[in-house]
């Protein structure tokens, strides 16, 4: 029980450092394609240096989301073996087609990009930066089918003891991944875009580098509206989904013990897991149905009638994740994503009117909602980790039988600690260095005089 319990310590601490990186970098690698398109397009130099200071800052977690990621696959053969002998026929083909596709045309054109500014056709040099950017977003596609397998399998076999693909198509058009991939990309566009008006705001603040900032604070605030209403809509979609998919891991997700018709959707709660009952509760009625169904007189599923369901189709043992953490996760992702949305509109408005300036109070509330987006990316994900327990695969292998029988607690402590320092050190040095760049700013004068906002700067001319 105790390598069981370090080994998803260890795996979670790796995700939460990869999780940091990679979001930012689904979303700033197409706002930095867009940026130097405007470049190519215009002629206009600012938009040379913008790509320039942005396409850094995304090579910095570029690289460190690569870093992070690599040693993931490690440890499905240190402490997963279990689970990488189960799924190995079916998990292993996303990860070579993410390899082959997505990591590959990566490599390559990241270094054309780099090495061949002023040395390849600007349009050559633009299409580089596109690829990258489909390829980043490309390469999330084929984790999340991965990872959608594990959700809720599809395409397969069990031959002896083994999950074997019968349907590659299957696989790759799973109903839950096409919910999910298009969550996950437009969670890491908000999280760019928050990254770009958070950096704006602080140069804002300071008077440096005006209309370049400018340019970029209004780029941000159009993408993250943007981006903030699609993934909203993308999440009510998904929800609905894991209604009928993952009916549990709803119910989790919303203290919901009982069935209920209309159900009410718990604002707050008091969880007692023990006894199978919340002790206090702030709720809505009716408003759970109508998340979950489109319609407040419909029924959903509590999680004594569901875990009744799995030990008749599973046989006996505990189906239900651990509910408290799974509820407050859910309602911290839903705070952060109210939070942005409340900060970008009154950013919005002001900026309309040509008054965002004059308030130094909301840009420095701009500034201080950067942590918002990776405070969702990680709660979010674990509501989808968490409220899938206690299986591994869904419906096929929990997680005790997935564990590398004859891995010690020693070597996974000494290992943790080692991973979990390293990763630290990184972690700071790629900080220092964002913040760093940050700082300078882009690389020009900033010898302009204190001019006020112009109202509906012009990004595109």
């Amino acid at each position: 029980m105790e390598e069981l319990i370090l080994s998803r310590w260890q795996f979670g601490i790796t995700t939460i450092y990869h999780f940091l990186f990679v979001p930012l970098t689904l979303g700033l690698s197409l706002i930095v394609a867009i940026l130097e398109t405007i470049y190519v397009r215009t002629g206009n130099e600012m938009y040379k240096q913008q790509t320039k200071f942005w396409g850094k800052l995304f090579l910095i977690n570029f690289a460190m989301g690569v870093v992070t990621g690599i040693v993931q696959e490690f440890h499905f053969g240190m402490n997963w073996s279990e689970y990488a002998r189960f799924m190995g026929d079916i998990f292993g083909a996303p990860l070579a087609m993410e390899a082959l596709t997505a990591f590959y045309l990566e490599s390559v054109f990241i270094g054309l990009w780099i090495f061949g500014w002023d040395r390849i056709p600007k349009v050559l040099h633009a299409v580089s930066i596109w690829i990258v950017a489909l390829a980043t977003n490309l390469s999330a596609f084929w984790i999340l089918t991965a990872n959608s397998f594990m959700q809720s399998p599809v395409g397969y076999v069990i031959n002896n003891g083994r999950a074997e693909m019968t349907d590659f198509v299957a696989l790759i058009t799973n109903p839950y991944v096409l919910y999910q991939f298009p969550h996950t990309v437009l969670s890491g566009f908000v999280t760019a875009g928050f990254f770009v008006l958070a950096i704006s705001a602080y140069h804002l603040i300071r008077r440096t580098h005006l209309d370049f900032f400018r340019a970029s604070f209004q780029l941000g605030l159009i993408w993250s509206i943007v981006s903030l209403f699609l993934l909203m809509g993308s999440g009510h979609a998904q929800t609905q989904f894991m209604a009928k998919a993952q009916p549990m891991k709803l119910a989790a997700a919303e203290a919901l013990w009982e069935t209920a018709n209309p159900a009410p959707f718990a604002v707050a709660a008091i969880i007692d897991e023990q006894n199978k009952t919340n002790t206090a509760e702030l709720k809505i009625p009716g408003l759970l149905s109508m998340l979950a169904n489109n319609n407040p007189n419909t029924a959903v599923k509590g999680i004594k009638d569901i875990e009744q369901e799995y030990i008749a189709q599973y046989g006996p043992g505990n189906y239900v994740p651990a509910v408290t953490p799974v509820f407050w996760s859910f309602r911290i992702m839903v705070a952060a994503g109210s939070l942005m949305l409340l900060v970008v509109l009154a950013a919005g408005f002001f900026w309309w009117r040509g008054q965002l300036e004059e308030r130094p109070w909301l840009l420095k509330a701009v500034l201080w909602s950067l942590p918002l987006p990776y405070i969702a990316n990680s709660t979010g994900w674990f509501v989808t980790e968490g409220g899938r327990q206690p299986w591994i695969v869904f419906g096929l292998q929990r997680v005790e039988e997935a564990v590398s029988p004859s891995v010690g607690a020693v070597s996974i402590w000494i290992s943790l600690v080692g991973f979990t320092l390293v990763y630290a050190v990184l972690a700071a040095a790629a900080v220092y260095l964002v913040q760093k760049f940050v700082r300078q700013g882009p690389g020009i004068s900033s010898d302009q005089p204190k001019q006020p906002a112009a109202k509906g700067a012009a990004l595109w001319s």
